[in-house]
């Protein structure tokens, strides 16, 4: 089970990486460069032990809250072939983006919680 968490953050540091990469052609790119520079840096850290599980859950709930301000008030997809075709799409996208973060850290909370034990 080990391995396979080093693995998991392994890959999400870099899907994490890349996703800081492709928002500078997005209007608000400095906002989710740090959105994404946080879940970055928190793999990096799960990797080295360096966080308490409370870390992991409180920036989980962040994200949590990041999806949930931005969920479009109609959902329509997120079509990642055709660029940004509405501003429902964008916002699909970034709280889409927001949940896997949530999730990944809340990972990583009980995963750091269970191995203090």
């Amino acid at each position: 089970m080990r391995l396979f968490l080093k693995i998991f953050a392994g890959l999400f540091t870099i899907l994490f990486g890349y996703a800081m990469v492709v928002q500078f052609n997005d209007p608000d790119a400095f906002k989710w460069i740090g959105y994404y520079g946080m879940a970055t840096l928190a793999s990096i850290l799960f990797l080295l032990k360096q966080l308490k599980a409370f870390t992991y859950f409180i920036l989980g709930g962040f994200f949590l809250v990041l999806c949930y301000m931005y969920w479009p008030e109609a959902f329509e997809g997120v079509q990642l072939d055709q660029g940004m075709k509405t501003e429902n799409i964008e916002k699909g996208r970034e709280s889409l983006g927001s949940l896997i973060a949530a999730i990944v850290l809340f990972i990583y909370g009980i995963a750091t919680f269970f191995n203090k034990r």
